[in-house]
């Protein structure tokens, strides 16, 4: 009797997490299966299968223009918030700087500020400073949003590094820039490849900000947007489908190699 009481807390442990997997696939699969319909609403029963709609989906110059504008912007964001995020992370760490605390807690700012308030501060400052709205305000706001989780990974991985790997660089003859360079970087390779897959995969998700502070050529999602208004279908689920493949693939590659590189 003792081992079931013993036992029960593991078991509702357990459990909780098994309804909560549950909870999160289940939506994602049924969206899944819908994107296979071969109709034009979405209604179960599902009836016949088919392809036409990945097909379609595929063929769309909406749908890859779109795709190929998103992951240009992603590129850029990662680019632009890895280079702020390792510098601001190296700023925080270094010994002799004053106002650490608050150096950090106001780059951290914009991971806890709600996305819509983030969004309309962004276009109030791009119209102060007489920004056009488009692919730079985007990239911009996009940025400012990623270089937290930069930060965050990047100080993680530098309070494991031990000091004597740069010490024992300069005592070789390497000057900072150079210890940088062929110490400092590659031992801090699998958190910066955390946060850059990490910016790709916020950016491209990125709705708000877009929404505020986009031109006329639409991302993805506010193209996915844009098609959800005139109603649901299966060539929409087929869309959403591609990206959810994608981003998981990505995702899961991005562990992969940050476990391996750390092991």
């Amino acid at each position: 009797m003792r081992t079931y009481f013993n036992d029960l807390p593991k078991t509702a442990f357990g459990a909780s997490y098994w309804i909560f997997a549950v909870y999160l696939v289940l939506p994602l699969t049924l969206m899944t299966a819908m994107s296979f319909k071969d109709a034009n609403f979405i209604a179960f029963p599902i009836g016949n299968w088919t392809l036409s709609w990945y097909a379609k989906v595929v063929q769309d110059k909406q749908f890859l223009e779109a795709s190929l504008y998103s992951i240009g912007i992603a590129l850029a964001t990662t680019v632009s918030a890895t280079i702020i995020g390792v510098w601001i992370a190296l700023l925080v760490s270094a010994e002799k700087i004053w106002g650490k605390a608050v150096i950090f807690a106001l780059a951290c700012l914009p991971a806890v500020v709600p996305g819509l308030i983030n969004a309309i501060s962004m276009r109030i400052f791009i119209r102060t400073v007489d920004i056009p709205t488009g692919t730079f305000a985007i990239i911009l706001a996009h940025a400012v949003h990623a270089v937290p989780f930069v930060i965050i990974m990047v100080l993680t991985r530098l309070r494991s590094m031990p000091a004597n790997l740069v010490d024992a660089a300069r005592d070789l003859g390497a000057d900072p820039f150079i210890a940088f360079l062929r110490v400092t970087i590659p031992y801090l390779m699998p958190a910066l490849f955390g946060g850059m897959i990490f910016c790709v995969l916020t950016s491209i998700d990125d709705f708000v900000r877009t929404f505020f502070l986009g031109g006329y050529q639409p991302t993805l999602p506010m193209l996915i947007f844009a098609k959800v208004q005139g109603g649901m279908s299966p060539e929409i689920n087929a869309m959403a489908t591609i990206v959810l493949v994608v981003t998981t693939a990505i995702g899961i590659y991005a562990e992969h190699f940050t476990r391996r590189s750390r092991s």
